[in-house]
């Protein structure tokens, strides 16, 4: 019997299933909200929130369901808790992706990247290192070594945690999820060859809000143009059977996100007050 994925979005994504996430800032209180929810994963986000570690270290604890790990037949967690760090992928930022990592996170969700040598970098500050000579060594890991409160959080020894925190599909056994964000057209132009040469890149998500800023159509996600490059990183990943996320994905467009071929569909948990609303309508203060 295979040995249960313990995380779900790579157990999903090589399956060829659907991931369904969302995402939240590094919040316990948010944590706690999204434990009881059905997706699948939910994504830290500290690009636009803030990079506060003993934040993002509760969060990581706020999310973990107690019950749902006694009853399983795995310490993974039901909700795969992936982070996305602040800076641009030119800026390395190799220290927040390893923080991210040493607290647990089975995965970096990096912005902006559009270069070869920038997605070396991603996947190599995820990888720890090893000498030339060994098996899947490029990309050359650069992750310092501190797997303690990693080991804990994921529910296994260190010497577990060394086994199994490597990068996928580049170790078919890996749990780390390395994520780039292509937002831009620079990185569409290279994204073939980002993708032919650096090994380890588990998923690429479609940047529209900032793409379609460059492209001077501001968050027209549906204007010709912004479908014509979404189009072509998907073509390009379909070509090389890398999955592509969609970060906007809401009740109007996911069919069409389904049909368009992306596998990871990221959508904003909305919050309803039918009490509040119904109240209001009685008292006529719609």
């Amino acid at each position: 019997m295979a040995t249960p994925r313990l995380n779900k979005v790579i157990g999903a994504l090589a399956a060829g299933q659907h991931v369904f996430a969302s995402f939240a800032a590094a919040d316990p209180s948010a944590a706690l909200e999204f434990a009881g929810t059905d997706y699948d994963a939910l994504v830290f986000e500290t690009e636009h929130k803030p990079w506060d570690v003993p934040a993002l270290r509760d969060s990581l604890q706020y999310l973990l369901n107690r019950r749902q790990v006694f009853d399983a037949d795995s310490v993974a967690p039901a909700l795969t808790p992936l982070v996305r760090i602040p800076v641009n992928g030119v800026e390395k930022a190799q220290w927040q992706a390893k923080q991210a990592l040493d607290l647990g996170a089975y995965g970096i969700v990096w912005p902006h990247v559009s270069t070869v040598e920038q997605a070396y970098n991603a996947v190599a500050a995820c990888r720890y290192p090893r000498l030339p000579d060994r098996p899947r060594h490029e990309p050359a890991g650069l992750r310092g070594d501190s797997p303690a409160a990693a080991a804990r959080y994921w529910g296994v020894t260190n010497a577990e945690y060394y086994a199994k925190a490597d990068v996928w599909p580049l170790d078919p056994h890996g749990e780390i999820l390395v994520a780039l964000m292509i937002e831009d057209q620079l990185a569409i132009e290279n994204l073939p060859d980002i993708l032919d040469q650096v090994p380890g890149i588990g998923l690429i998500i479609v940047g529209e809000g900032d793409m379609s800023q460059e492209l001077g159509i501001p968050r027209q996600y549906d204007h010709p143009r912004m479908l014509e490059c979404k189009r072509r990183i998907l073509d390009i990943c379909a070509a090389r059977g890398v999955p592509v996320g969609h970060p906007h994905v809401t009740a109007g467009n996911v069919k069409q996100v389904l049909d368009d071929g992306y596998r990871f569909l990221m959508s904003m948990p909305v919050r309803t007050y039918p009490g509040l609303e119904l109240g209001r309508s009685l008292t006529g203060r719609d």
